[in-house]
């Protein structure tokens, strides 16, 4: 080997025992885990005893259950992240937009990612507080409604937790989106406006198809990130109540590791999840041909 070789080795190789020890280790050791009956009373007697986890997952009955944690599941994914890329969007069509104030618009509405998620978690739980939450205190002294019991009833505190991540999450998709629109040339916005286009045709056919490159994998992103966000529900909901009707998947394998100790049962619940997001993603990539010019 070449000094130059062996000096890249060296400068690359410390990289790759960082990756080792704290990504690819507690993935093969999670796999490995996930084929034994690991729990409170078998920290150190466990063994492997095949795909017993997998099969108690799906045919075995669970409270909550399983397949109904995952319709929920999906449920959280799919309306979060639809209305993190349309107000995203919309807001960038906006700020990308000559209108005064356009910076302090812009710090203001990036606050929500720049703040810390269990804080945010912790305001909008007192938000919605039954008897003090400022949003029961706009319904009942602005609109003349009844008092809603946010986080006493299931769909209300499943409801609580989506806004809370809708306010959380739509900065994001906002920035990628401005980003996008400011690379867009002028001049066929121009030619569009020379042939008599409207508004929502230069949309349709010029700022959708050219950010959509941009807005695929950062929807990617946040598909994963959503079906994966634990703080938002075990936070708003305190740990998936009332009756821990309000779990999500991730919440779920956290409370089977670190509330009931079966270990095992939550790293093949954890597998579960690494291939239904690992699917998900490659169909909306191959769907999309957002990779297709990077070849």
């Amino acid at each position: 080997m070449s000094r130059s070789r062996l000096f890249i080795t060296f400068l690359v190789l410390p990289s790759f025992v960082i990756l080792g020890a704290v990504v690819f280790y507690p993935f093969v050791y999670n796999v490995v885990l996930s084929f034994g009956n690991m729990n409170l009373t078998r920290i150190r007697e466990w063994q492997l005893v095949g795909l017993a986890q997998y099969i108690k997952i799906f045919t075995e009955p669970t409270q909550p259950d399983f397949y109904a944690i995952f319709g929920k599941t999906i449920i959280w994914t799919v309306v979060n992240v639809f209305f993190h890329v349309v107000l995203g969007v919309c807001l960038a069509l906006v700020l990308n937009q000559k209108i005064p104030g356009k910076a302090v618009f812009r710090t203001i509405l990036i606050l929500p990612w720049a703040i810390p998620q269990y804080i945010v978690a912790l305001t909008w739980r007192g938000l919605f507080n039954y008897e003090y939450g400022a949003i029961n205190l706009i319904i009942t002294k602005y609109l003349n409604l009844p008092a809603v019991e946010w986080l006493r009833s299931p769909t209300e505190a499943f409801i609580a937790c989506i806004l809370t991540n809708v306010w959380l999450g739509f900065p994001f998709m906002m920035v990628v989106a401005l980003g996008a629109l400011q690379s867009i040339p002028h001049e066929l916005y121009e030619a569009a406006d020379m042939d008599g286009a409207r508004w929502f045709q230069k949309l349709r056919t010029i700022t959708i198809p050219l950010i959509r490159p941009v807005m695929i994998p950062a929807i990617s992103l946040g598909v994963i990130w959503t079906f994966n966000n634990l703080n938002i529900v075990w936070l708003v909901s305190n740990a998936g109540e009332p009756s821990d009707n309000t779990h999500i998947l991730v919440s779920f394998v956290y409370k089977a590791a670190f509330n009931f100790y079966n270990f095992s049962y939550a790293s093949a619940l954890s597998m579960v999840i690494f291939v239904i997001l690992l699917t998900l993603t490659l169909l909306l990539m191959n769907r999309s041909k957002a990779t297709e010019a990077a070849y």
